[in-house]
């Protein structure tokens, strides 16, 4: 496993990169969005599922109170998930995130369920540098 290290400095580049990570992605790949609160992980995925639906102007809400948002794009089932809100980890279960065996899921939060994280084949974390200015993406590939 190693570690990638990009500096986002921008919306843009933000978004330039959800692009590029949304192309290296395979039908049941599960990636992990990790980081504090406003790090970033919701307008990545947003990005990224753009991306995957060769849509620049796909409405991509939060998931925030909805838990999951599926998309249906010309490569397959999307997943986009925020767990943040879970009671239990049991719950995430019932939410069927692992049901395809073909789907891309994004899931913020994932930690807060040891099942989803056990399947997980991508990692993403975004930091807030020092000064605030930016992100810091760190990708693994487990």
């Amino acid at each position: 496993m190693t570690d990638t290290q990009t500096f986002l400095p921008d919306d843009d580049a933000t978004a330039s990169f959800g692009a590029s990570l949304a192309a290296t992605l395979v039908p049941g790949d599960i990636v992990s969005l990790e980081g504090d609160l406003g790090a970033g992980k919701t307008a990545l995925a947003r990005a990224m599922i753009r991306a995957l639906a060769g849509d620049p102007a796909l409405e991509v809400p939060s998931p925030t109170f909805a838990i999951i948002q599926p998309y249906e794009t010309t490569g397959g089932a999307v997943l986009h998930a925020d767990l943040y809100r879970l009671a239990d980890a049991s719950e995430a279960d019932e939410l069927g995130l692992l049901d395809d065996p073909d789907a891309v899921v994004l899931v913020e939060w994932a930690s807060r369920a040891p099942q989803v994280m056990a399947a997980v084949t991508v990692t993403v974390r975004l930091e807030i540098p020092p000064g605030g200015a930016g992100r810091l993406a760190t990708v693994r590939r487990n």
